[in-house]
């Protein structure tokens, strides 16, 4: 089984767990503030800051020693290319912001290389700040010859409130392969019904037809520049240039007829439309294949208002990769792409069994979108709220179907208790989700006011009530410390909290969380204030709560039947 969700930086996941040539599609959307404004990226280091690290949701990158090293790494790569051009960018634009951002990025996106099939491809995701920048680092990587696109997609409706720029609607997708031979089968959008009313303007028994032409610019001296009845190419500078898919409609052996043969096949079943005027020469009848459509092109950008006006289809325009805005589908996570978007990607450049490698994987859209297609996955995020919110999304979306290994979360009491001492913050965001809650603000730091997390239940008369979570991750507990989340509760008017501890709470603690008494439910009584500990927890014991509602939106279920699935498999594969 491929399907591997870890927790960890990125870069030493890589290095440890993934193979050479293991992976067959690499998407990343590495976090970047997209608002932040060129005076911040670029300012320089100053005073005492996060070293090249991103915190959920908090995506500011600083220049220290991490970034150094890891431009030392490219250097020590043997990847010429890339050393000289990441110098030359540190020289440009100095040691601040972007240039960590680009550091970092650098020497991800080698690895990423590596482990790239040479049939494989790579969709980096990144909003126009940056994307200059990192056009360039990915021709030092992959090589200028294996640039295949830049796509605008176009990730939210109108910014109308500004007055110094063009509204910002659209992020950059680049598009690398890795070798010439890569796996690619792009899918089709529907016509429009005024495109096929114009340009497909006479019918007969087979549909709506256009003229089209049978000869090509230049002239030959076989058989394709001789003539075929009254008709001669060579005067006109011509030759006879039949398209293949007209020849396949005819039988197999036609293949190896000459042009005038195929022709006189051509005529005999009414597909040849003959001149009125003298001198001119055929064309063919072009049918309309509403199973064909318009190949993806570089810009995908859903248009309001289209509905209706696409030959049978009742979608818009490129509705299928329009911005995320269904409440179905939002999961209360900041930077979560639309599925369709992702979908249309992985079918693209992939095949059912192939292995998808998201190292940036957030919410996990694009492990959901390879789980739904029939892909392997690996999925790589630094903070365990983004692990716990897709093991939620996959188990709610394909139930007993999602069958994945997560490595790196707490397996067992003793390593729960050493992210406890190591990373307070993130033990904080991994015990809430466990509990069913959901970190406070989203798992930003600071601003809190006492509270950690909050969970959803359900309380009096069937009303969703919000309790209120306090976990202390260190050992040195006390019983203010649950005289305060009383304190809390009564402040925000909660009558639910929990007091969640890695070490065991003291009697002192136990009795000021007594002294709240209980509360009255439709399911029962249970405690105001509650205590729970990772030993309870690691012992299959939950805390004493109504039922809970989830705190972010559920994960619909997926269809996962291939007649259900975007675009068909085969076409191109350029290989």
């Amino acid at each position: 089984m491929t399907n591997r969700l870890y927790y960890g930086d990125n870069l030493d996941v890589l290095r440890d767990h993934v193979g050479d040539a293991s992976v067959d599609l690499v998407y990343l959307d590495p976090p970047f503030n997209s608002n932040a404004s060129y005076n911040i990226l670029f300012r320089s280091p100053t005073g005492a800051g996060a070293d090249a690290s991103i915190e959920a949701f908090d995506d500011t990158w600083s220049w220290g020693p991490a970034a150094a090293g890891a431009l030392m790494d490219i250097t020590s790569s043997g990847n010429h290319r890339l050393h000289v051009l990441m110098q030359a960018m540190r020289t440009a634009i100095g040691d601040n912001a972007m240039m960590a951002y680009l550091a970092m990025m650098a020497v991800r996106l080698q690895e990423l290389h590596r482990v790239l099939k040479p049939t494989g491809s790579l969709y980096l995701h990144c909003d126009p700040t940056a994307s200059h920048y990192l056009k360039l680092v990915l021709d030092a990587v992959f090589g200028v010859e294996n640039f295949r696109n830049e796509i605008v997609w176009r990730r939210t409706n109108a910014h109308n409130k500004l007055s110094r720029q063009y509204g910002p609607i659209h992020d950059t997708i680049l598009f690398y392969s890795r070798s010439n031979g890569f796996t690619f089968h792009p899918g089709r959008r529907p016509y429009t019904r005024s495109y096929v009313q114009h340009s497909f303007p006479t019918s007969d028994d087979r549909g709506p037809y256009q003229s089209n032409v049978l000869t090509g610019a230049g002239v030959r001296t076989g058989d394709s520049g001789k003539p075929w009845r009254s008709y001669d190419p060579t005067p006109k500078g011509r030759h006879w240039a039949i398209p293949q898919k007209l020849v396949r409609e005819l039988d197999e052996d036609v293949f190896h007829r000459a042009p005038q043969q195929i022709l006189d096949e051509l005529d005999a079943r009414a597909l040849i439309l003959h001149p009125k005027t003298l001198g001119s020469l055929p064309r063919y009848k072009q049918y309309l294949d509403t199973g064909d459509g318009v190949l993806f092109q570089d810009i995908w950008a859903y248009q309001p208002g289209t509905r209706g006006i696409l030959q049978d289809n009742a979608e818009g325009i490129d509705e299928d990769v329009k911005w995320l805005d269904a409440d179905e589908e939002k999961l209360g996570y900041p930077t979560q792409k639309p599925r369709g978007l992702l979908e249309r990607i992985v079918s693209s450049s992939s095949n059912p069994g192939d292995v998808v490698l998201d190292p940036f994987c957030g919410c996990g859209t694009a492990v959901d979108a390879a789980q739904k297609l029939g892909r392997q996955w690996i999925g790589i995020d630094i903070t365990h709220l983004a692990i716990g919110l897709i093991e939620k999304r996959l188990r709610e979306g394909y139930g007993d179907a999602a069958r994945f290994e997560t490595i790196g979360s707490p397996r067992d009491l003793a390593s729960a208790l050493r992210l406890a001492a190591d990373d307070p913050h993130q033990f904080q965001h991994w015990i809430t989700l466990k509990l069913g809650g959901w970190p406070w603000m989203g798992g930003k730091k600071g601003g809190d006011r006492g509270v950690d997390g909050y969970f959803y239940y359900v309380g009096a008369g069937g009303q969703t009530e919000t309790g209120v979570i306090s976990v202390k991750a260190g050992h040195s507990i006390n019983p203010a410390m649950v005289r305060d989340l009383g304190r809390v509760m009564q402040r925000d008017g909660h009558r639910m909290g929990l007091f969640v501890c890695a070490a065991m709470p003291t009697r002192g603690m136990a009795a000021e969380a007594d002294s709240h008494g209980l509360i009255e439910t439709e399911f029962g009584r249970f405690p105001a204030l509650q205590l729970f500990t990772l030993a309870e927890l690691f012992q299959d014991r939950h805390p004493r709560l109504p039922p809970l509602v989830s705190p972010n939106r559920k994960a619909p279920r997926v269809e996962t039947r291939a007649s259900h699935q975007p675009g068909a498999q085969g076409g191109l594969d350029l290989r």
